[in-house]
């Protein structure tokens, strides 16, 4: 593959993606290499978040039943709105919470004992969430709380996930997306083994929603949880989403609010919750207006385009990213070279990777770094484009064989 400058910048020219990046705000300067923690400012976004603002100034308490759309019915239009990216049926979807508050909502509702199973590489609020959701069970997290190890620090292997399920096993929960490493994990088949258990099949779909096609519904995935902020670009803290199979309808959250009460009665004011007869049921309470307006805007160009097209493009530049990586001394790729196999970022490993992040951030490459050893690339393809992956290449390349890390201190940190 030829890795030039010329050639990156030829693949622009035919990347039939490329206008979308004049719909973002990147900051002048920088290589935004981050959105996998959070996306770009989207213009689509900061439209929608404007509109909102000022329907409230213009229409005040109308705007829940005369915006457009109207605020009252923001966490099914989204929910709409999303359900093709995650591949299931409108009324499966809504966007509602946080995700860490989705899955305590999730699990209150269909955790009553028994195993669940999770990995080691989990992004931890998933952990802290399903712990406290056992406790208050009287379960203890120590003996049911069944964790898959990894092999190589990097990846979970999906046979020793099918190994660990057994007839205690009441919940499998996985993230599609490990946060670190960027391994996919293949949903179809562990949904599939854990049925054949008669254990519950969810997922954690924060680093995959947005970069990676689903099909949920044919899945037959049982729930699913995700953020907005990320590969979806509708801000920090924007509202995040979830999923539950329709064969779960009518089951009543652990976790009841008056905002997932059915909407054509919510307003009688009934002592008695009365869920909606959708994925709505598992909100709870009222839609935050602001955090959840920007979706609207943000979800344009993938209505636009599809996520089949964003799929491609970011396997392109991840693709071309690896190239780039393999060429410089001492650097390790730690995420699957399979495509099949691969989320939308790079674990770029090496035993300095801290300081290596703080001189790329230093020269305007934003990146993050996750311990031990991992700076974490993410070329977005709705913003990125092939000759930034070509600069970031450079700039990694300088950084680590002239030893320009070595002027950082070293020291540990970082966030989601």
């Amino acid at each position: 593959m030829d890795t030039g400058e010329a050639d990156a910048r030829r693949r622009d020219e035919n990347d039939s993606l490329s206008h979308l990046r004049d719909r973002f705000h990147v900051p002048d300067g920088e290589l935004y290499m981050d959105g996998n923690s959070l996306g770009a400012f989207s213009k689509d976004a900061e439209e929608a978040l404007s509109n909102a603002v000022d329907e409230w100034r213009e229409q005040g308490i109308r705007g829940w039943t005369d915006a457009d759309p109207d605020w009252f019915h923001y966490g099914e239009r989204l929910g709409d709105r999303l359900a093709p990216l995650v591949g299931a049926r409108e009324s499966e979807v809504v966007v509602s919470n946080s995700t860490t508050v989705n899955i305590h909502a999730l699990f209150s509702t269909f955790y009553d004992g028994g195993e669940v199973i999770v990995n080691e590489l989990d992004f931890p609020t998933d952990h802290y969430a399903i712990r406290s959701q056992m406790q208050s069970r009287g379960v203890d997290p120590e003996e049911n709380l069944v964790v898959v190890e990894s092999r190589d620090g990097r990846t979970i292997g999906e046979e020793d996930v099918i190994d660990a399920l057994s007839d205690e096993t009441a919940i499998l929960f996985m993230p599609s997306v490990l946060y670190r490493s960027g391994q996919l994990l293949d949903i179809e088949r562990l949904t599939e083994a854990a049925h054949e258990h008669g254990a519950l099949a969810g997922f954690d779909l924060a680093h995959s929603v947005g970069a990676v096609p689903h099909e949920l519904s044919n899945w037959n995935v049982d729930f699913a949880v995700w953020c907005s902020y990320k590969y979806l670009n509708a801000g920090p803290g924007a509202i995040a989403g979830l999923y539950v199979n329709e064969r779960h309808f009518g089951e009543t959250s652990g976790l009841a609010g008056w905002w997932g009460h059915d909407k054509d009665t919510q307003f009688e004011m009934n002592a008695t919750f009365t869920p909606a007869e959708n994925a709505g049921a598992w909100q709870i309470g009222t839609i935050p207006v602001f955090s959840a307006a920007p979706l609207f805007g943000s979800l344009e160009p993938f209505s636009e385009i599809g996520i089949e097209a964003v799929r491609a493009k970011s396997l392109e530049l991840t693709d071309y990213l690896i190239e780039l990586i393999d060429d410089i001394p001492e650097c390790e790729v730690g995420t699957p070279r399979d495509p099949v196999r691969r989320g939308g970022h790079v674990a770029v490993e090496h035993e300095e990777a801290y300081r290596i992040n703080e001189a790329l951030k230093a020269r305007g490459v934003v990146v993050d770094f996750r311990p031990p050893n991992v700076v974490r690339v993410c070329p977005a393809p709705l913003y990125v484009g092939f000759h930034d992956v070509w600069q970031v290449g450079e700039h990694l390349r300088e950084v680590v064989e002239t030893n320009e890390y070595e002027s950082f201190d070293t020291r540990g940190g970082g966030v989601t």
